[in-house]
């Protein structure tokens, strides 16, 4: 790869630390560890943890060495089955010991995992500056009440559009701080270096270009009905007689259900059933698929920038922004099977961008050349905004006392 900079000495080598727990983040996250690592003033590390370090998962720590990064460090923050609050203080504990022992002047973190609250945490409570992506999202449960906390604890925000930069400043973060430069995997499914269909489907053994991708994740305030709700949603992928991609779901608290339910449909001929599928060659698949079915937020922003129709099951994506390809259904094998009837249906085929147009690479380095990135300060500040739409006084809260 071209060398992208050139370090006269006038400026210092800065440290910047990147954190990724997941194939998904890593996918997004890539094209920016790659500009930085060809940069002579910056000296990437990766900390390579959560999911990726499971072998249930596919031991994805391997996609992360194939880039051949100088400093990468791998860390099991968990075991199988673990609480995810457990999961969050073995994170925080690693963490503070490999930042204390890089010192470096920037951690990069991603999305609502557990791996970036931790990340953000140890950076807020070490005086090291927080640069969070993607930010200002809506989705629903768990995962909202993470990202904005991580949000409170970044510095510095990259976000995907306008509509997550207001929420930010709804957060009282400082406009100054927020940077729209798109979703980064965009970056990636426009390029003309992705694998060939033919490809992707010889690399994992896939016998037939017909098929719609499957990924159901669980949704961890509702996992005492996840064993139900997974086996209406294959039940009902039994009965298109489509054949599928499917992806294991991601380790939150109820996987174990989704999982026992796609071992009972393994030997179903029509289901081919993966760990993980490495990024580009998933982002074939994608673009290839007559549909995406589930919970996944790969049929929300990543579908559409192909025109893929998605099926979007339950509440995991509740609050995100629906584009016409977008099927919404519940839980229940009908309405499920109805769903899919309306995406076999859609034909538009219209793509649809409102999450970036693929370059965020370009405009992620002009925020880290900016004069002020790197005077952001530790101390924030809440920002506050004017919540008073009318002269009305706000109600009082009714608070019952002792008597």
């Amino acid at each position: 790869m071209r060398r992208l900079v050139q370090n006269d000495g006038a400026n210092p080598t800065r440290k910047i630390v990147f954190i990724t727990g997941t194939r998904a983040d890593f996918g997004k996250l890539k094209p920016l560890m790659r500009y930085l690592e060809q940069r002579s003033d910056i000296e990437l590390h990766v900390i390579v943890t959560g999911m990726h370090m499971l072998k249930l998962y596919g031991s994805t720590y391997l996609e992360v060495k194939r880039e051949g990064f100088t400093h990468i460090y791998c860390v099991a923050n968990q075991h199988a089955n673990e609480p995810m609050c457990s999961i969050m203080g073995n994170s925080v504990c690693l963490f503070s010991r490999l930042i204390g022992e890089i010192a470096p002047h920037l951690i990069v973190v991603h999305g609502d995992r557990l791996e970036a609250l931790a990340g953000a945490t140890v950076g807020a409570l070490s005086n090291t500056l927080v640069c969070h992506i993607e930010g200002g999202e809506l989705s629903g449960t768990v995962d909202d009440l993470i990202r904005h906390a991580v949000t409170k604890l970044a510095h510095i925000h990259m976000v995907a559009n306008d509509d997550a930069a207001a929420r930010l400043v709804q957060l009282g973060e400082c406009g100054s701080n927020i940077y729209v430069i798109g979703s980064p995997d965009l970056d990636v499914m426009r390029s003309d270096t992705l694998p060939s269909l033919q490809q992707a489907l010889a690399h994992y053994q896939i016998p037939s270009a017909d098929f719609a991708i499957a990924m159901f994740h669980p949704v961890t305030s509702e996992e005492a009905d996840m064993p139900a709700y997974a086996k209406a949603f294959f039940s009902a992928l039994e009965k298109t007689g489509d054949r599928y991609v499917v992806v294991y779901p991601n380790n939150d608290a109820g996987t174990s259900a989704i999982l026992a339910e796609i071992n009972r449909h393994r030997e179903n001929r029509r289901f081919s059933v993966f760990p993980s599928i490495r990024f580009e060659h998933f982002l074939t698949l994608l673009k290839n698929a007559n549909y995406i079915i589930g919970n996944s937020s790969a049929g929300i922003r990543e579908a559409p920038f192909y025109g893929v129709p998605t099926v979007n099951v339950g509440t995991r994506q509740s609050r995100r922004y629906f584009c016409e390809s977008i099927f919404n259904c519940s839980y229940h094998e009908q309405s499920i099977l109805d769903a899919i009837h309306k995406a076999k249906s859609y034909t538009s085929r219209r793509r649809s961008m409102p999450f970036g147009d693929g370059n965020s690479l370009e405009k992620f380095a002009l925020a880290l050349n900016s004069t002020g990135f790197w005077q952001t300060p530790f101390q924030k500040a809440f920002v506050d905004i004017d919540v008073c739409t009318s002269d009305e006084p706000l109600p009082a809260l009714c608070l019952e006392t002792a008597a």
